[in-house]
């Protein structure tokens, strides 16, 4: 697995790896996408999709596998990627994990025993008319276990944990648990100075700009509404203001910079509490032969 920050360059670490995985072994090696909107079509720029040359070169997975009106759960996920990589190891081919969505990897990586219940939207609703404390005091009630778990101003964990319970009668706590798969795991992640990711960034926002952004969201829009929830998503909501004509590209550009890095704070603070992970400084310029060292002291049958 390689995790890490957005913007740290775990696309391009994975495809080098693959590559030198695939000549050093009789095997072929294949790339897992964790990304939670890679997952959808048409979703492209915005979410720093892997080029077509990209995965001409490395076969990519569980990348524009939903429309964006669907809506992809964490279990679904983690279905498909279980399913994967049972199949590649029965193949004997090397699948990477490979993302910075964290609840992603940990639901393969935990096998996390998720809740088969879908988003609820008529309960959500509900939950936002009564508020996040009123919503809090009634899981307080239910699901002490949960409460506890969840910080009383976090509304998304809370609402989940309450419509979990409405639908199936259990609480979330009874439901949940893990069982982690039985094969060996590899896990990474890349980090590098805030200054620096705050820069790697702002060539990133500049380069999505350059690659048709701005046509991409105008496109979404005319094709979808302005109200598809994916348009609120990170990049892509600053964007639809701006075509609204709420903000200049000037000032979208600006945005889309400040809300990443401070998305790319929380990704950090995530997988620093991954006791597991083995951490690489996304700047090294030797990053590729400082892994693929490692990947041989771990003896992970190369050869």
């Amino acid at each position: 697995m390689i995790g890490g920050a957005t913007a740290t360059g775990k696309s391009a670490l994975a495809i080098a790896l693959a590559q030198r995985l695939s000549l050093a072994s009789d095997s072929e090696a294949v790339i897992l996408s964790a990304d939670s909107r890679q997952v959808y079509r048409e979703f492209d720029i915005g979410t720093a999709k892997p080029l077509a040359c990209d995965r001409q070169q490395i076969p990519h997975y569980l990348i524009d596998i939903c429309d964006p009106t669907e809506t992809l759960t964490l279990a679904q996920y983690q279905r498909q990627a279980q399913t994967l990589i049972q199949q590649f190891h029965q193949a004997g081919t090397l699948p990477l994990l490979v993302g910075g969505t964290g609840l992603y990897i940990d639901a393969v990586v935990k096998g996390l025993r998720i809740p088969p219940v879908a988003p609820q939207p008529a309960l959500r609703r509900q939950f936002e008319a009564l508020g996040q404390p009123h919503c809090y005091a009634l899981l307080k009630s239910l699901d002490p276990a949960a409460a506890d778990r969840i910080h009383p101003n976090d509304p998304v964990r809370t609402g989940r944990a309450l419509e979990v319970y409405y639908v199936t009668g259990q609480s979330i706590s009874t439901l949940q648990g893990e069982a982690p798969p039985a094969y060996p795991l590899l896990y990474l992640a890349l980090d590098c100075d805030p200054l620096a990711l705050e820069k790697r960034i702002a060539r990133r926002t500049q380069a999505m700009l350059e690659a048709g952004f701005v046509e991409e969201v105008t496109r979404l829009v005319g094709k979808y509404g302005s109200d598809l929830p994916l348009l609120q998503t990170l990049g892509y909501a600053e964007m639809l203001r701006h075509l609204q004509g709420h903000s200049s590209l000037a000032t979208a550009q600006t945005e889309i910079v400040q809300h990443t890095r401070q998305f790319a704070k929380r990704q950090r603070t995530w997988f620093r509490n991954r006791a597991t992970v083995q951490w690489f400084d996304a700047d090294a310029s030797d990053l590729v032969d400082r892994v693929w060292d490692w990947l041989k002291e771990q003896g992970e049958h190369l050869t």
